[in-house]
C-alpha cells in the first residue's frame, strides 16, 4: 500500500535506519504469520515443520511484501517525492493473532510519500506495487518444474504474489486499487480483472503447495 501525504528533486534511493527496521520487522512478522496459518503448531504440528514453513515464507511471502513496498518507494522518488515505509505494528500484531485462528489479513504498513503529484503520478505510484507482485509470480513460475524444495517455493511464490496483487488492487480505502481507479478506469480494469481471476483460480484450484 502507499499513501500520499502532501516535487522534490532528490531522486536518490536511500533507506533510513527506522525504515530498514520497519521493513525487517514487517518481513519477519508476515513470514511467521503465514507459517502459523499453514502449520499451526498450537494444534500439534511439529516445530521443525513450522520452522521450515517460516523459511519458505521468508523467501515467498516476505519477498513479495518487501519488493511491493520498495516498488512504491522507487516510483514515488522517480516522481520527485520523499518516500519512506512505515510499519503498522497494530496490524502486524493482528496478523499474528488472526493467523492463529486460521485467517490472515495482512496490512503491515505503507510507503508514505509527500510532495506535489498529479493524479496520474499518484496512480502510477500505487500501481507499482501490484504490478511488481505480478512480475514476481511470473518469475517464480519456472521453479514449479524444478525438484524440491524449489518446486514448493515456486508454487508458494506464484500463489502469494497473485493474492497480494489482487488484494491490493481492491478499490477501497487505502488500498492501491482506489488510487489507480481514480486515475484511470481503463488501466484499473486491465490490471484488476485478470489479476482477480488468476488469484481466484490459484486459491480455489491450486493452493500454495504442490
Amino acid at each position: 500500500m502507499s499513501y500520499r501525504v502532501d516535487r522534490n528533486s532528490n531522486r536518490k534511493l536511500t533507506f533510513s535506519n527506522t525504515e530498514i527496521r520497519d521493513l525487517a520487522i514487517a518481513w519477519i512478522t508476515l513470514s511467521i504469520a503465514f507459517a502459523l496459518l499453514i502449520v499451526p503448531v498450537h494444534r500439534g504440528d511439529s516445530v521443525s515443520n513450522f520452522l521450515t514453513m517460516v523459511g519458505l515464507s521468508f523467501v515467498t511471502v516476505g519477498v513479495g511484501f518487501l519488493l511491493h513496498e520498495i516498488a512504491h518507494k522507487v516510483v514515488a522518488i522517480e516522481h520527485g517525492q520523499i518516500a519512506e515505509f512505515r510499519a503498522d505494528y497494530q496490524m502486524l500484531f493482528l496478523a499474528i493473532m488472526m493467523a492463529l485462528v486460521g485467517f490472515l489479513f495482512a496490512a503491515p504498513g505503507a510507503v508514505y510519500h509527500r510532495g506535489r503529484v498529479t493524479q496520474r503520478e499518484n496512480g502510477l505510484i500505487a500501481l507499482a506495487g501490484p504490478v511488481t507482485n505480478l512480475l514476481l509470480a511470473l518469475l517464480f513460475l519456472p521453479l514449479v518444474i524444478v525438484p524440491e524444495p524449489f518446486g514448493t517455493i515456486g508454487q508458494m511464490g506464484i500463489w502469494i504474489n497473485l493474492v497480494l496483487a489482487a488484494f491490493n488492487m481492491i478499490p477501497f480505502g487505502p488500498l492501491d486499487g482506489k488510487s489507480v481507479l481514480e486515475w484511470h478506469k481503463g488501466v484499473f480494469a486491465i490490471v484488476f480483472v485478470p489479476t482477480v481471476l488468476l488469484a481466484a483460480y490459484v486459491i480455489v484450484f491450486v493452493g500454495p503447495f504442490r
